[in-house]
């Protein structure tokens, strides 16, 4: 059988408008409730604008999991992209295209995709027939997409993650599928 994993980007706050690099902070998403269903394993990032958007939800029963954590961003931690730029633009040249490089001193793109992977595969290997409903950060769900269509490191910031979107993917050990759930009436 296979794993349902529901992807919920972080609600909208004040760090995604000024995409600063910082988790933490009220989100601005007015929800209604998602019913998860009884049997439903429900997960989230272990930040604040995660932990927000869950309660915005109704989920307020979830496992925090340190594999789905975003990006760790080092010195930038808190500061605006912008600023950033401005003071070190070949360290954030080097960021944007190299998914090896981590000049913040924090974690590389790649070491993100590499764990939310593991993390993934442990899932669809361990618990076949899971429903599961992850709030994370949009560069978790990059990572996630990105390992499910086994896509070059380089599709990564092609991805776009709006604010409280939800990714549908389904897995077996060995392989996943990007589930599309919008249709056009």
């Amino acid at each position: 059988m296979a794993v349902q994993l529901f992807l919920i980007a972080p609600g909208m706050n004040e760090a995604l408008r000024e995409a600063r690099f910082d988790d933490a902070g009220p989100v601005e998403t007015r929800a209604e409730p998602l019913c998860v269903g009884p049997r439903a394993r429900v997960v989230c990032s272990p930040s604040g604008r995660c932990r927000a958007t869950a309660a915005a939800f109704g989920l307020e029963r979830y496992e925090e999991v340190p594999a789905l954590a975003g990006c760790a961003m080092g010195r930038w931690r808190g500061r605006r992209l912008d600023e950033v730029a401005a003071a070190e633009p070949e360290a954030v040249a080097a960021w944007l295209g190299d998914p090896g490089s981590a000049p913040h001193g924090g974690e590389s793109l790649r070491q993100v995709r590499a764990r939310v992977a593991e993390w993934m595969d442990a899932l669809a290997a361990n618990d076949p027939g899971a429903r599961v409903w992850a709030v994370v950060e949009p560069d978790v769900i990059r990572a996630a997409i990105a390992h499910a269509l086994g896509a070059p490191e380089e599709v990564f910031w092609r991805l776009d993650v709006r604010p409280a979107s939800r990714v549908s993917l389904t897995g077996r050990a060995g392989r996943w599928n990007l589930q599309l759930d919008t249709q056009v009436a």
